[in-house]
């Protein structure tokens, strides 16, 4: 009974004075506001501070509108707050711009369109940044312009050093358009970088055309050149086969006399021989030698059909009828 009494007796005296129950909740509550509140600046003044470098871009950080430092590693990096110092993202990634159809002029006289395209890019090191923007004021699309501006010129001083066959051609080994890329990309390289600060990675031709006067006289003059180098080849052959023929019957006139030579030699070392088989055959017996040799000289000079009136004691039918003679002692 006394505990429910004074339990009421506090909860009237409450009642009676509540400034007494809510003082302690209202210094929490402002000390949590004070609390939020210093983590929002906190936080305002890191991300006013703080850098973040992208892969692919640099960045300049700038006092007062002048650079004072220049930012190319990827990453977190820290600047004073604005308006202190201020940043400028710079694009570091490779770009490619187009020249657009140029009308050229070739050594031979020619006139053909061309046109190139241009890799190039900013190079990561901040002398070459801060060019960059001086020059362009980090405007891409500027940089690309004045770099079409700077090839169309290197096209028309590098171009009249080649003829439009070095460049246009169906033999390899007269085709030299690699050089003429190399040579336009070391006269637009130096000049773009002194000027801007950018790097040209690749120059190349994209599109090589003629236009229609150029075109007929081309082709007219590509005709010539074929049929010269016809009629060239025609007159070669021509000659390399008359050179073949009369390489063919003087060799044959050779091989005919070396072969009538060399039967001529046979004929006679055969006719030597059979008159050194004759003398030998004549000095074992000359009796038999000069009865074969009658009956020899019969049988060519008598044949099936041959009637010959002679004396049989005549030669040399006279082995016909004459015992033969007697030996010598």
């Amino acid at each position: 009974m006394n505990d429910l009494l004074t339990t009421t007796d506090i909860q009237a005296d409450a009642i009676q004075n509540p400034s007494q129950g809510e003082a302690p909740v209202s210094r929490l509550g402002m000390a949590l506001r004070f609390l939020l509140a210093a983590v929002v600046v906190a936080a305002a003044v890191l991300a006013g501070t703080a850098v973040m470098v992208g892969a692919g871009e640099a960045v300049v950080v700038t006092e007062f509108g002048a650079p004072v430092r220049v930012l190319t590693e990827p990453g977190l990096a820290w600047k004073l707050p604005a308006p202190l110092e201020g940043t400028t993202t710079v694009d570091l990634r490779l770009r490619t711009s187009s020249t657009g159809l140029q009308d050229v002029g070739t050594r031979d006289g020619l006139r053909i369109l061309v046109q190139a395209y241009v890799a190039w890019q900013v190079p990561a090191e901040p002398d070459r940044i801060r060019q960059f923007l001086r020059a362009v004021r980090n405007d891409p699309d500027e940089a690309a312009r004045q770099l079409r501006s700077f090839v169309g010129s290197a096209l028309q001083v590098t171009a009249s050093s080649f003829d439009f066959a070095e460049m246009v051609d169906t033999d390899p080994a007269r085709l030299r358009l690699a050089e003429f890329e190399r040579r336009l990309q070391a006269q637009v390289e130096a000049q773009v970088l002194q000027t801007y600060g950018i790097q040209v990675r690749q120059v190349g031709i994209e599109t090589l055309s003629l236009p229609d006067a150029s075109l007929v006289a081309t082709v007219a003059r590509m005709r010539s050149e074929r049929e010269t180098v016809a009629a060239e080849r025609t007159a070669e052959g021509l000659r390399a086969a008359a050179e073949v023929r009369s390489n063919a019957d003087r060799d044959g006139r050779i091989t005919v006399a070396q072969a009538r030579t060399e039967a001529a030699e046979i004929d006679a070392q055969a006719r030597r021989e059979a008159a050194e088989i004759q003398t030998r055959a004549y000095l074992s017996d000359p009796l038999l030698y000069n009865l074969l040799r009658s009956l020899d000289t019969l049988a060519q000079t008598v044949g099936p059909g041959t009637r010959l009136v002679l004396r049989t004691d005549s030669a040399p039918f006279s082995v016909l009828v004459e015992p033969p003679a007697a030996p010598p002692p």
